[in-house]
């Protein structure tokens, strides 16, 4: 019998299923891909017996491959905090899902081992921008000076690393780092003495400095809107620079745009910190989705951007105080 492990490529993702398989080691097959690739378990074909774990990828968007995987004789334990849509799952299916605006799934999957690897629960946290939780997280933990930072960046690294559209954008295929991180075992040795590390951090730093230099596009009452151009480094650096102007202006609304390779575009949206809802529900009507706090459109039509944008003007109208 088999095993697979089914996880986003972004920084929750990853960390999660290294809390998981640093507490509980099992060889299995990953499967994974970047941060937009969320219908993974259409790539797996198991056999009777085999059993799944699933983790950072909507339900929702699984649900038919989730129910043909277990009518062919699979089990399955999923871990996820987007929308998953209509319950009860088929049996055969263990779910740990909860949609609330300050959970990500390398929280859930710190529930469920009871905090036995809390310290990569902090980089997932982080690497979804939710700040306080994990400083949260963090509290119990004894941390030297300085490690909060470098966990604060390793979680912005591994969001950046496979937030592009396409893996040949990525500076290393997550499923090569998962097995990085889980040779290291500690996110702090990583940081400090792997080469690897510095090469994703460099970039990220670069990526930063081009995006802080290009103004928004758009400015409405309630959120701005930055319109990246085509290229490579827009693709990798849309998701922590939202997370970044999202920050420094909670009270606004932000969408960063870039272009696809196929011409399309992609939108990441981020709701006001000061009230993180209504990014899923704006994105689900132009075929996107994700979270209440965070959510994306990908392939979306050009002529189409002026929709999004008045969608963004009407949700959020005013800034939230």
């Amino acid at each position: 019998m088999a095993h697979y492990d089914v996880f986003n490529g972004d920084a929750d993702g990853i960390a999660s299923i290294v809390q998981l398989r640093l507490a509980r080691p099992i060889d299995s097959v990953l499967v994974t891909g970047s941060k937009r690739d969320i219908r993974l378990l259409d790539r797996v074909e198991p056999q009777p017996g085999d059993t799944i774990t699933v983790l950072d990828i909507a339900l929702d968007a699984n649900r038919a491959a989730l129910e043909r995987v277990v009518a062919g004789g699979a089990r399955v334990e999923y871990f996820d905090h987007h929308y998953a849509g209509a319950l009860p799952l088929p049996p055969g299916v263990v779910a740990h899902l909860d949609p609330a605006p300050g959970v990500c799934t390398g929280m859930l999957v710190d529930r469920h081992l009871g905090g036995r690897q809390r310290i990569w629960a902090v980089v997932a946290a982080f690497g979804d921008n939710l700040v306080d939780a994990a400083h949260g997280l963090a509290a119990p933990l004894t941390l030297g000076p300085g490690a909060l930072d470098a966990l604060h960046t390793l979680g912005d690294c591994l969001t950046f690393n496979t937030y592009a559209d396409d893996l040949d954008d990525a500076i290393v295929r997550p499923d090569d780092l998962v097995r990085i991180l889980l040779r290291h075992a500690d996110p702090l040795r990583f940081v400090a003495t792997d080469p690897m590390y510095a090469q994703i951090d460099e970039a990220r730093r670069r990526d930063l400095a081009l995006a802080r230099a290009t103004p928004p596009a758009h400015t409405l009452p309630g959120a701005r809107v930055y319109v990246l151009p085509d290229a490579p480094w827009t693709r990798r650096v849309r998701g922590i620079f939202g997370n970044e102007v999202a920050n420094a202006n909670p009270g606004l609304a932000h969408a960063v745009v870039t272009t696809g390779r196929d011409g399309t575009l992609s939108v990441s949206v981020r709701a006001p910190r000061a009230r993180p809802t209504g990014a899923h529900a704006l994105c689900r009507d132009f075929a996107g989705g994700g979270r209440e706090a965070a959510a994306g459109i990908d392939r979306l039509p050009a002529a189409e951007l002026p929709a999004v944008i008045a969608s963004l003007a009407r949700a959020y109208p005013a800034p939230v105080s």
